[in-house]
């Protein structure tokens, strides 16, 4: 084989072998598999992990930390504006933190990610519904439905759906995966 075939047969290799990667790292929202990682999918992700420190630290000292990629832009800027009554709670920032806060969450809202769950969150929500909570979204009543009440909001250590990282114990890392689901009370989950 001359140097020319090798180069070329070399180059297709390296393709196919990066493109089977990018499928298996692609294919990832299947819920259903075995729940095994192969070198391929080991460090497998749902949605973007949070990277901007002062949302982290503003926003995630009160509740966990929403990845961006969990809501729609529209929703985040609607969450934004209303600080003064953040669920309740006065939540208002200095307009530096607010527009740094919000320049983050907008620029990494589900319309913009390149991961799965936020595009199947995203197709979930009409263009004419702006959700505040991911909660409220169809995908996550759909992903949550076999979910007795008395297993979340009666659960002392739970308390509400809103609270991800109670049960998802990689939340933070932006894994979803429902094979790393503990709930508190009642153990591992698997529909």
């Amino acid at each position: 084989m001359n140097t020319i075939a090798k180069i070329v047969t070399t180059i297709s290799v390296s393709i196919l072998l990066t493109g089977l990667t990018a499928c298996e790292l692609e294919d990832h929202d299947d819920d259903h598999g075995d729940g095994k990682t192969t070198s391929f999918n080991a460090s497998r992700l749902d949605v973007a992990p949070v990277q901007n420190l002062l949302y982290k630290e503003e926003c995630g000292s009160c509740h966990f930390a929403y990845q961006p990629g969990l809501l729609p832009a529209r929703s985040w800027q609607r969450i934004m504006t209303k600080l003064d009554n953040h669920f309740g709670e006065n939540a208002e920032l200095d307009i530096a933190d607010r527009k740094a806060i919000e320049e983050y969450l907008m620029k990494n809202a589900a319309e913009f990610s390149s991961f799965k769950r936020p595009q199947k969150i995203l197709a979930s929500v009409s263009e004419s519904e702006t959700p505040l909570r991911i909660s409220q979204t169809r995908y996550f009543i759909r992903k949550h439905h076999e979910l007795k009440k008395s297993m979340v909001e009666g659960n002392p250590k739970v308390k509400s759906f809103s609270a991800c990282d109670a049960c998802h114990v990689k939340a933070d890392t932006g894994s979803f995966n429902e094979h790393e689901v503990r709930i508190p009370g009642y153990g591992s989950w698997d529909d």
